[in-house]
């Protein structure tokens, strides 16, 4: 399937947020992160960017790329946007520690490489 351009600017929008999101945490362990509510926070953020932007590709790409997570990712973005009190950061380093590398991995495959920023 051919990757248009909104559906182009989403997943680059899912994958700088997840790169990012490893960036921040590098150099953490679980106990370090479980202490450091502003990271949690930006993870937090972060993880909520990947969903939204996850929930706007087309049904279309999404079909076509069942290994992606798609529901489990958008899943995770309605858990962070509207149940904020169940969130447990134990399962969002989880998230951070197994989950994100292979997303990143996954949508560098699907991306041609990044236009030349000015």
């Amino acid at each position: 399937m051919q990757l248009d351009e909104k559906d182009a600017g989403y997943l680059w929008d899912m994958l700088d947020a997840a790169k990012t999101a490893l960036e921040f945490a590098a150099g953490y362990d679980a106990e370090r992160y479980l202490r450091d509510r502003k990271l949690q926070l930006a993870v937090e953020r972060l993880v909520e960017i990947i969903g939204e932007a996850a929930r706007s590709v087309s049904s279309d790409f999404r079909e076509a790329h069942p290994e992606i997570p798609w529901r489990r990712i958008i899943a995770q973005r309605h858990v962070l946007t509207h149940e904020y009190g169940e969130i447990r950061q134990g399962n969002m380093w989880v998230l951070i520690c197994d989950y994100l590398p292979q997303l990143t991995k996954q949508l560098d495959a699907l991306l041609p490489p990044h236009p030349a920023k000015d």
